[in-house]
């Protein structure tokens, strides 16, 4: 049983400034797994207050000051993988083998690519007699997601940190233990008191604070696109940078060649990860339609091989986050079959022998584009497989959606395989499983604005400021 009372605000763990605290709930055996508390305005207003007054004093720090305070980060991080790890399993309830290794390694991932890109990144450009300088942005309020909880959250504080940025995390309520331990990380580590500061609670109470709080520079979302959203509104009166990174439901295009079994295969598997609690998930497997049945043969070998379970033990997928989640996911399923679409593997209700816990059937569908669960993100192990003409049908197939976040092509003929990613409208493509921690990620269309990871991630958090008549050194 965990208990997480107090918040990190201004280098000191604090009492809340109203008791008030709430129950986590571990996902796979609908038991409470801990306790939090839940902030208020009054916590937001002393954690801006401590981040504004550290920003004086961070802003001015040398590149080696904060890639020294970055490496004793990793030191420490290195120390508590396990733990980590632990807290996920238990708090989102992500499969052992995925929670200890992808959400552990890929915020380890993102602090080492942090120091990479700070070793050489270009704060100051000259142009003439002219300097064009990129400085830290502010205090920036980090609001993060339950469903990577250390991905979402280290893209965020690591660049934030390596820029000169002052911060204040929200972690989600959902899933709020890894966040704690973070913070725990990084107190040990020596982040000068003010420059990270942590308040959970409800987004509601303050996603909002942060938003509108005049002393907030800069808000950094991941998210649903509704909140994403209202915290555009919210952060409107005060003309803050707002950078967002929202749903999707992105297309994986399987080309038409000796490998199609094998990558619909992979795709599928690779959609049930994480229980598809994914915002970049190939929820839409487009495959020719002349090897339709070949496809939907592989697609349903791959979905029904999928092990789910106690997440602590050697599966491949354990419950989904919540109740709540799982209704909606059921739902979903429930509008499929009712739309029409062919269910091929899966369906409604929780896999056999699982009376407890938030546990979906890997499910897959054969439906079409105009269907509810080919447009809405499902956020769930749902997949669609929609059949495609030719290559200039795959592409508007994939092109046709609110979304824009990601998409996968797979195939043997590389120049094929490019071409078909070009003409893709999205900000992230991964073709035959390519991978980059230094390439930016994000959206075109409703799955938001602004770029993370890399260098990229760096600009969100800086300012430029053109300084005339420099004159040469």
């Amino acid at each position: 049983m965990r208990d997480y009372l107090k918040f990190y605000i201004d280098g000191r763990w604090v009492d809340p400034a109203e008791p008030k605290t709430a129950e986590v709930i571990n996902p796979a055996t609908e038991q409470v797994a801990g306790r939090i508390s839940l902030g208020s305005a009054a916590d937001v207003d002393r954690a801006v207050a401590a981040a504004r007054r550290a920003f004086a004093g961070w802003s001015q720090t040398t590149r080696e000051q904060r890639l020294d305070l970055l490496g004793a980060i990793q030191a420490e991080y290195a120390k508590r993988q396990t733990e980590l790890g632990d807290a996920i399993i238990e708090e989102m309830g992500a499969p052992s083998g995925l929670a200890h290794g992808f959400h552990v390694g890929l915020g380890a991932g993102h602090l080492q690519t942090a120091i990479e890109v700070l070793r050489d990144f270009v704060f100051d450009e000259r142009h003439g007699d002219t300097i064009v300088a990129k400085e830290p942005i502010g205090v920036c309020a980090l609001i993060t997601p339950w469903n990577w909880p250390m991905n979402q959250t280290c893209v965020k504080i690591f660049p934030a940190l390596a820029t000169g940025c002052t911060m204040i995390l929200k972690p989600p309520q959902l899933a709020p233990f890894s966040a704690q331990i973070l913070a725990e990380i990084l107190d040990k580590a020596g982040v000068p008191a003010g420059v990270f500061n942590m308040v959970q609670g409800s987004g509601a109470v303050i996603g909002t604070a942060l938003s509108t709080h005049d002393d907030v520079d800069m808000v950094s979302f991941t998210g649903s696109e509704p909140v994403g959203v209202q915290i555009q509104k919210d952060a409107a009166t005060t003309v803050k940078r707002v950078g967002l990174e929202l749903g999707g439901k992105s297309a994986f295009i399987v080309l038409d060649d000796d490998a199609l079994a094998a990558n619909v295969a992979g795709a599928t598997a690779g959609m049930m990860g994480n229980s598809g609690q994914t915002c970049s998930a190939g929820s839409r497997l487009l495959v020719p339609a002349s090897r339709l049945d070949e496809a939907v043969a592989a697609a349903k070998a791959a979905a029904e091989a999928v092990t789910v379970g106690d997440p602590t033990g050697a599966v491949a997928m354990g419950p989904v986050v919540s109740k709540g989640q799982y209704n909606i996911i059921q739902d979903y399923i429930r509008k499929g079959l009712e739309e029409g679409a062919t269910l091929v593997a899966g369906g409604p209700g929780r896999p056999d022998g699982l009376d407890r816990g938030w546990f979906v059937k890997p499910t897959v569908f054969v439906g079409t584009n105009d269907m509810v669960i080919a447009r809405e993100e499902i956020f769930g192990p749902v997949l669609v497989i929609i059949a495609y003409d030719d290559i200039d049908h795959a592409v508007e197939i994939a092109n046709d959606t609110n979304f824009g976040l990601a998409g996968y092509v797979n195939g043997t003929d590389l120049k094929q395989v490019r071409a078909v990613a070009r003409r893709m409208r999205t900000g992230w493509i991964s073709m035959n499983g390519g991978f980059d921690f230094h390439a930016p990620f994000g959206g075109y269309k409703r799955s938001g604005n602004g770029r993370e990871w890399g260098p990229h991630g760096f600009l969100e958090y800086l300012e430029t400021k053109s300084l005339l008549g420099y004159g040469a050194d």
